[in-house]
């Protein structure tokens, strides 16, 4: 089902599965804001546990000890296009009776070692913004399930609570817009090749970055990552950023500040003081992105890996 944004895929499936103010959701910190966000319009409270320091992405290990009698889902993020471990979360989610909805923003053609995004959860949230591996020329999302209720009540919250023409319910205006899903029905037909060819960056980028002091992305085997974003990490991030945009390189921060770190949290919504969360302040504080887009030629990949092992020299 498309809908306005990949934030508005959250909460409208949070509602659809009935979410109530007081309820609690885990999460990760180390995501770009609108996971968090979207659980607060929900009315609900978000509860960040750690990531995992190999793949940035939610460590299941962290999520038992964080479930209270209030708690009625968790959502994974699909960090950097990397999937998160679908399976473990889904095996925790089961024993407790906690539903599993998906933040999929970043990982569109991902994909673990014997399941596919939208297996093991009850939703799949997107987000089509220009930016993605999949995306459009404005603002759009979609969901998608496998549930009848998720599914109807979905299209009943995003069309101004309205199925049938001029008649309708309490809901919202969150559709996406023709124009839209018509660039999305094309761009999708060159995704799975958009895709080798960001793994192809990747791997060209690994192979020229090995030796530096550089931590590197972290592919689980079986994976496939989709590298969304080819993240490094370093303590001298700052510096490191200064370094390569003064050599003309694109660098990027994805994401600097955690969401528990930004000014003002919790802004009045309902979440822990001070989240346990310390790989995820790790990632946050020492995260690079380096250029990533299908359209990268191996030139100027080599140059970026030039530059970073030129500053990594310096560095030592």
């Amino acid at each position: 089902m498309g809908v306005n944004s990949g934030t508005d895929a959250l909460w409208l499936v949070f509602l659809a599965l009935g979410v109530k103010p007081g309820d609690e959701i885990i999460t990760t910190a180390n995501t770009f804001f609108a996971t968090a966000e979207g659980i607060w319009i929900a009315g609900a409270k978000a509860v960040f546990v750690d990531c995992d320091p190999r793949t940035s992405n939610i460590d299941p290990a962290k999520i038992e000890a964080a479930i209270t009698p209030r708690t009625k889902g968790i959502v994974p993020v699909h960090l950097y296009g990397l999937s998160a471990d679908m399976k473990a979360v889904s095996e925790v989610a089961r024993k407790h009776r906690l539903f599993v909805v998906e933040d999929n923003a970043q990982a569109v053609d991902g994909r673990g070692p014997d399941w596919r995004q939208g297996q093991l959860s009850d939703a799949v949230c997107m987000s089509f913004i220009i930016q993605k591996n999949l995306g459009t020329f404005g603002d759009g999302g979609a969901v998608v399930t496998n549930r009848e209720d998720i599914d109807a009540a979905v299209r009943r919250l995003r069309n101004h609570g309205s199925t049938v023409r001029s008649v309708h319910s309490m809901g919202y205006n969150s559709r996406l817009d023709d124009l839209h899903a018509a660039v999305l029905g094309v761009k999708l037909k060159h995704i799975t090749r958009w895709t080798d060819r960001r793994r192809e960056i990747a791997a060209r980028y690994t192979r020229g970055l090995q030796g530096t002091s550089l931590k590197l992305p972290y592919e689980p085997s079986g994976y496939r990552h989709v590298y969304h974003l080819y993240v490094v990490e370093t303590p001298r991030r700052d510096a490191l950023e200064k370094f390569l945009l003064a050599q003309g390189v694109d660098v990027k921060l994805h994401y600097p500040i955690a969401i528990h770190q930004q000014e003002g949290y919790p802004w009045g919504q309902l979440a822990d003081p001070k989240p346990q969360v310390p790989n995820c302040e790790r990632n946050a504080a020492e995260c690079l992105s380096l250029p990533m887009f299908p359209e990268l030629t191996d030139d100027e990949v080599d140059y970026t890996i030039q530059k970073c092992v030129e500053w990594d020299r310096q560095a030592r």
